[in-house]
């Protein structure tokens, strides 16, 4: 026997999805177990006509919701919780009407897929069938061609239901008021889970941050009176928006994004430290700014309404005079790295409109480690005793930019 789990949103059904934003789900309630495998032999994206079929065959089944994002149209199925590990996205996309797909976790205990759409497709139908012998399930979904006014209208994030709420793990800190007593430093590992950022010959930004974050922070916490928090402690998604907020519900002092990016155009090579501007110091810059604000929206996060964000944090950079600290910051991380002999680029200090330094009262910078698309670079950030040096430079100019910064604290304004 075969239970199935079906909600449809065909003509007679348009005002319910409008509703919904477009999302159809079963709640984390069912009393579904994970961890869910995808077989592969029973999972295909296909065009069907005008239409869009999704399959994704299970082992077991698990909670799950879908729905659909408008700037860029896109797609997003989210479970409680599925194995992603051999699934081809070669294999499994076979659609003119999809241009790509992410699949991972998205948060602890969620995993999420993320389809690019080709056109405006909104979602008709979906079910879930499960199989009351085996318990192996089967996710049907049907997405049919829409206007771009009525994808819009049916688009957009699921009203919020506390059974779908994620759960606050360790790295995620509690407000803390501010004292005379230890620096704390936020490290925020880019990118992680759907979304894995640069890849080049085996090495994977989101892993070698992680790694290389803790690495700092065994650093840093060897420093006296240095706290450390990480944005993220494994494997998952952390949207720029939550990165900031974790910086100021720890009540940072410092916040320090790391990255690894590749840019093949140029041969890029060498540390660099990037600050928060309006105008990107140069188009590479600017290309690196959009690409990581990109990697957000299209890991699924709805960013409706939340343009004109780095104007503002401009001005109140300008207004709080938050960015000359900034400025110190990069200059002693910098200082520290050619003392320590780890490779800089030319231009070691640059800006770019990077979203996730938009704290308008907390010190920010974002280190690109090196980059992926350099062989050399890409040898250093594989070899842990290189790490090991990168890691002591960035404490030790932490360290001097903590004793310049308390000197000329007297000519912030009041």
């Amino acid at each position: 026997m075969i239970g199935t789990i079906t909600r449809a949103f065909g003509a007679l059904a348009l005002v319910a999805a409008i509703a919904v934003a477009g999302a159809a789900q079963t709640p984390p309630g069912q009393g579904f177990s994970a961890l869910a495998r995808v077989d592969m032999a029973s999972s295909q994206i296909r065009d069907r006509g005008d239409a869009l079929s999704v399959e994704l065959g299970l082992t077991q089944g698990v909670p799950w919701r879908i729905f659909t994002l408008d700037g860029p149209p896109r797609a997003v199925l989210d479970f409680r919780e599925v194995d992603w590990q051999g699934v081809d996205k070669v294999a499994l996309m076979n659609s003119d009407g999809v241009t790509d797909l992410r699949y991972g976790t998205f948060r602890p205990g969620w995993s999420r897929l993320v389809i690019d759409l080709a056109r405006p497709m909104a979602l008709d139908r979906a079910g879930l069938k499960v199989d009351d012998g085996s318990g192996a399930a089967q996710l049907s979904a049907r997405f049919v061609p829409a206007s771009p006014e009525r994808f819009a209208a049916v688009s957009g994030m699921p009203p919020d239901d506390p059974l779908w709420a994620l759960p606050e793990g360790d790295m995620l800190p509690r407000p803390r008021a501010r004292t005379d007593g230890p620096l704390v430093v936020v490290i925020d590992p880019g990118h992680g889970g759907i979304d894995p950022g640069a890849e080049r010959e085996g090495l994977v930004e989101k892993d070698l941050m992680l790694t290389f974050a803790r690495e700092l922070r065994e650093a840093l916490i060897r420093a006296t009176g240095i706290d450390v928090v990480l944005t993220r402690n494994d494997d998952s998604f952390v949207s720029l928006e939550r990165r900031v907020a974790i910086a100021h519900e720890r009540g940072a002092d410092l916040f320090v994004s790391l990255h690894a990016d590749v840019l093949p155009e140029g041969g890029a090579k060498g540390a660099v430290v990037h600050l928060l501007a309006e105008t990107a110091t140069d188009e590479a810059s600017a290309k690196l700014a959009e690409r990581h604000d990109r990697d957000d929206l299209l890991s699924g996060v709805d960013l409706t309404g939340k343009d004109d964000v780095v104007a503002d944090v401009l001005m109140d950079l300008a207004r709080l005079e938050t960015q000359p600290r900034s400025t110190r910051v990069a200059n002693a991380l910098v200082d520290a790295m050619r003392k320590a002999e780890v490779p800089v680029n030319s231009h070691p200090v640059r800006a770019a409109g990077f979203s996730v330094l938009k704290a308008p009262d907390i010190p920010s910078v974002l280190i690109e480690l090196g980059f992926l698309s350099n062989p050399r670079d890409r040898k250093n950030l594989a070899d842990p005793a290189f790490r090991t040096r990168l890691a002591e430079a960035i404490r030790d100019g932490i360290q001097a930019w903590v004793v310049a910064d308390t000197a000329a604290s007297h000519l912030v304004r009041q």
